[in-house]
């Protein structure tokens, strides 16, 4: 793309603007959209047990996911010292599973399960652990998707009811056209010297193909997909407060 970006939403390299690229901010709070739909869908809504599986999920996956995954051939082009990177990772994961601990205790044993669940997989899915057997988008489609709505959906109601699970369906197969959007969009930014081609239509008309008219309409779907997924879980959670 003309600003060689590795993402849209990545800032300049150095200093804070790392640490900001780092939890890729739309990504993020679309995958907390999941957890506040979750909460949402529970017959009795609790706002401060919501505000500590958010702050759980963002540690977990907006923090430790992201910075074991920048460890890995640096993706974001951020200036991160690698040792930094790795206390990121292992406080935050730490962190979230504390957070999971003390929740489970004080409101279903069963939660240690989601606790155990999430921390393998938050470390096996980024750093491709047991030769990548977790990594790939069914995984990400459950991991990222569907795990994030039924924890919070758990913690709730201490069970998983059909409404969560069909729900559980959409957040996976919207995390799945994330990740079908997302690749050409990834493969551009971050792996591809130039492009260059033209489009002849019947009309015989010629326009150019570069790496705007490739990336262009999937990139401008994920920020749209995003900004919809975070005002639905706003919405829900209107519904509920109000």
């Amino acid at each position: 793309m003309s600003e060689a970006r590795p993402a849209f939403y990545a800032l300049a390299p150095g200093g804070w603007r790392d640490y900001v690229t780092l939890v890729h901010p739309p990504y993020t709070l679309w995958h907390l959209s999941y957890v506040v739909i979750g909460a949402a869908l529970a017959p009795h809504f609790h706002a401060s047990l919501l505000g500590w599986t958010l702050l759980a999920f963002f540690l977990a996956m907006g923090v430790g996911a992201h910075a074991l995954d920048e460890l890995r051939g640096r993706p974001l082009r951020t200036l991160i010292p690698a040792p930094m990177l790795v206390a990121l990772a292992a406080t935050s994961i730490a962190a979230a599973a504390g957070i999971g601990l003390v929740v489970a205790v004080q409101r279903d044993l069963w939660l240690l399960a989601f606790v155990a669940v999430g921390s393998v997989l938050v470390v096996a899915y980024n750093l491709e652990l047991f030769g990548g057997a977790l990594h790939g988008d069914p995984w990400f489609s459950l991991g990222w998707g569907a795990f994030p709505l039924l924890t919070a959906y758990f913690a709730a109601t201490h069970t998983l009811r059909a409404p969560a699970l069909l729900a559980a369906l959409f957040a996976a197969l919207l995390s799945r056209a994330q990740r079908v959007l997302s690749t050409p969009v990834r493969e551009i930014r971050r792996r591809t010297r130039s492009v260059s081609g033209r489009v002849e239509r019947i009309d015989g008309s010629v326009a150019p193909l570069d790496a705007q008219s490739i990336a262009g309409a999937p990139e401008l779907a994920l920020q749209t997909l995003s900004a919809a997924v975070i005002a639905l879980a706003l919405a829900l959670v209107l519904l509920r407060v109000t």
